[in-house]
């Protein structure tokens, strides 16, 4: 059965394996979670829990927000998400889910919002390659061709410059190899999308295989 769970990332370390390998790891905060909600087949069409992460200043937050956060006798949150393919029967509203459903070990998948780079061209954006920067060039870091002549436009999905970053991407696949249910934290084995104490979600691997 699936399993997830909602955290901050607070940046990166290292730690060294009983081999004496040193292995980068991400530092996740995951304090413990709220489920919020529970939906079920016959009322919402499909099973699930809504966890909730990090309290939300009380001035911020308006009346549903309160009254929904209520129902499960906790503060308004700022980060919620549904977590599918998890028997909602095995969770009561107002449950705290913590860091220790993961183990050593574990696989997981990743999600967050990358980094957010600004409108960049495209070898930053696309990963092209650029022309010759001596003397007498005029083709530097440009897009190059913008298509055939015949068709008289530009083809709707042609790489060009524009905003970069800040979407949402889920790295999969990585290795849990701490989980300190003293401090919820969760170390990760290397990097997850986002920036510094970012929101994260973490669930188990769906491609669920062994680390590498």
């Amino acid at each position: 059965m699936a399993k997830g769970i909602l955290g901050k990332k607070l940046g990166m370390t290292q730690v060294f394996a009983e081999n004496g390998d040193l292995i980068p790891v991400t530092v996740v905060e995951v304090t413990p979670n709220v489920v919020l909600q529970k939906k079920s087949s016959e009322n919402d069409g499909y099973e699930a829990i809504q966890l909730g992460f990090d309290d939300k200043k009380e001035s911020t937050v308006n009346k549903p927000a309160k009254g929904h956060a209520a129902k499960a006798n906790t503060n308004p949150k700022r980060f919620v998400k549904e977590f599918r393919n998890v028997d909602a029967t095995e969770y009561e509203v107002g449950q705290e889910v913590k860091v220790d459903i993961f183990a050593e070990g574990d696989v997981v998948d990743v999600t967050g919002t990358s980094k957010g780079k600004g409108f960049q061209g495209v070898i930053k954006r696309h990963g092209q390659s650029r022309g010759p920067m001596s003397h007498g060039s005029r083709y530097h870091r440009r897009p190059g061709s913008m298509g055939a002549v015949d068709p008289n436009r530009v083809f709707k999905g042609k790489n060009l410059p524009g905003r970069t970053g800040g979407e949402q991407i889920t790295v999969q696949n990585l290795e849990v190899v701490k989980v300190d249910a003293e401090r919820n934290l969760l170390l990760i084995k290397g990097n997850v999308p986002g920036a510094k104490k970012s929101y994260v979600t973490i669930n188990y691997a769906v491609k669920a295989k062994e680390a590498k």
